[in-house]
């Protein structure tokens, strides 16, 4: 079951088609030199080859399977590369979000304890000057110059000969890589993939989406290149810091796009959000591009419909619905969110997520907060009722490799098999969709009633000066009570403190007009909403709790 398999297999069917290209920034703009000078470009053949001398110089290291290995490159062929040497290794690669700050990645490493660094001169000068932190750090290569510690480069890897390496066969539960979650909820956790995670990642979307060999891919996401290349797509990787898509530069999605034909790009809701609201201003158009996802928070209505509008007349834009734990689950066409769901999700019902994947089961059941040890201590919900949501199938993992007891609150046995607890609230509706109305963890949990996010901010979010809101639990007097902080459209916030009392008394008199909104009793204005690391669109709640509490002036804690 390893993944390196469908790549070998592509190269046996389209070996001299591309199956890498990234920008060279100092030719990226220079519009006279023909398209291949301005990417670095790999074939299916040279990806092959390539990863396998990389995995064939980790053997002769003496790095063994099943051994963790820090993968600390930025996104790109060499990336890529190293992504399927470390499969075909059978290395357990680790991977994190530069995005989560030094010191949590420093954190997340120590608490895998991680084996070696494939990284970067910088990050190898790092990891020197802090190796007391890693004393299980034996084995490190240096991709790029090597300064003052010692290791191997991986060019000098590269220079080993293939005649007795052997591709690691790999079991359905072998290791194959540690994931961090982006800590929305909580500090980010190592998620434990095995092969046939990965493996039947890859069915699924074949089965899923009408990808065909030969296409070509935008991925605002680096691990989607692993995906792309088992496909048999062609990877584009856009010029942008993966970490902080909101901020992406249009141009340098839109241009590529139109470049190389691209057929389909993934990217989250906030890279899209900027990427459209460029593209309806300008009347921009990209006849190629047949198919967008986008992932880790809901999309906006609005996101759908500027990016169908500026996609192929005949495409469809989907959001696909998982967690690292657990991708994909389910699946929804732009069309069905636009033509049917979305006036709903307007009126407060929640955001439909769609149907499940093939391989996927799923229950919605009653909400507990605390650990459930069987699947017969649980029970089902009534249709259409808001229960918690847990699933099945070979996509989902196992356990967190960091932190136990979130093993336990999250796994539900069954017999010789388990169920993960999503950590998502919503509720099924009678053609078995799934809605989606916030995370367990963000219920404003009031004495007469239970206010559940995305429901509550949908109201809310429908006035014309807000962007986005969230609703959370502070306390007045001991008793808990609700608060709305809002983030207005940048060219729409408060001006003056007048402005802003405006502002507030509206949303006070349209939060009163619905039986989902009426109980909130407080209103805050916040420039900005802070947001999750990988997607930029989460909203952190707990961090917006806190604020509220002290902006309002009321006790400090918050439940």
């Amino acid at each position: 079951m390893n993944v390196a398999e469908f790549l070998q297999q592509q190269t046996v069917e389209q070996p001299d088609a591309i199956a890498v290209a990234e920008p060279i920034r100092s030719l990226q703009h220079n519009q006279n030199l023909p398209l291949e000078q301005r990417y670095r470009c790999l074939t299916f053949q040279e990806l092959d080859d390539d990863s396998s001398r990389l995995a064939a110089g980790l053997q002769a290291m003496g790095v063994q399977p099943g051994t963790r290995l820090a993968l600390m490159v930025p996104p790109g062929c060499e990336f890529v590369s190293w992504v399927f040497a470390l499969f075909k290794a059978g290395v357990v690669s680790v991977l994190i979000d530069p995005g989560m700050g030094r010191k949590n990645m420093i954190h997340c490493l120590q608490r895998v304890k991680t084996e070696g660094f494939i990284g970067i001169s910088l990050v190898q000068a790092l990891r020197t000057v802090l190796r007391f932190k890693f004393p299980a750090a034996k084995l490190n290569v240096t991709v790029g110059r090597r300064w003052f510690w010692g290791g191997p480069t991986a060019n000098q890897l590269r220079k080993t000969p293939l005649d007795e390496f052997e591709v690691f066969q790999a079991n359905a539960e072998d290791p194959a890589a540690i994931i961090f979650t982006t800590g929305s909820t909580g500090p980010p956790k190592g998620v434990h993939y095995c092969h046939r995670n990965f493996y039947h990642q890859v069915l699924e979307l074949k089965q899923q989406y009408p990808v065909q060999p030969g296409e070509k891919d935008l991925p605002a996401f680096p691990l989607f290149g692993l995906f792309n290349a088992a496909l048999g797509v062609a990877t584009i990787i856009p010029e942008m810091d993966p970490t902080k898509p909101a901020k992406v530069n249009p141009q340098n999605i839109i241009t590529p796009i139109q470049d190389w034909n691209i057929t389909q790009s993934f990217g989250s809701p906030a890279l899209w959000e900027t990427v459209g609201k460029y593209c309806s201003e300008n009347d921009i158009q990209m006849p190629s591009l047949r198919r967008i996802l986008s992932a880790g928070a809901p999309v906006p209505p609005r996101v759908l419909q500027r990016m169908r509008d500026a996609m192929a007349s005949d495409g469809e834009m989907y959001t696909p619905y998982g967690a690292t734990e657990a991708l994909p689950v389910a699946n929804i066409s732009a069309t069905e969110v636009l033509e049917e769901t979305a006036a709903k999700t307007a009126e407060g019902h929640g955001t439909c997520v769609g149907t499940r994947f093939p391989g996927i089961e799923w229950k919605v059941i009653e909400i507990t907060d605390g650990e459930i040890s069987r699947l017969e201590d649980t029970t089902e919900v009534v249709r259409g009722e808001i229960g918690e949501l847990i699933v099945k199938g070979p996509v989902v993992t196992s356990h967190y490799v960091t932190h136990e007891r979130e093993t336990r609150l999250h796994k539900i046995k069954d017999g010789n098999d388990f169920w993960h607890r999503m950590g998502d609230v919503g509720y099924l509706d009678p053609q078995e969709r799934f809605w989606f109305c916030g995370r367990k963890a963000h219920r404003v949990r009031l004495p007469e009633k239970t206010l559940y996010s995305i429901p509550t901010e949908a109201i809310m979010n429908q006035h014309p000066r807000v962007y986005r809101s969230a609703v959370v639990q502070v306390e007045k007097h001991g008793t808990p009570a609700a608060a709305l902080v809002v983030e207005c459209w940048p060219e729409k916030r408060p001006v003056s403190v007048k402005d802003e009392s405006r502002l507030l008394d509206e949303l006070r008199i349209m939060a009163s007009k619905n039986e989902l909104t009426s109980s909130i009793t407080d209103f805050l204005v916040r420039d900005a909403l802070p947001v999750d690391i990988r997607h930029n669109s989460k909203i952190f709640r707990e961090k917006i709790g806190v604020w509220a509490q002290e902006k309002l002036g009321l006790e400090s804690h918050v439940q």
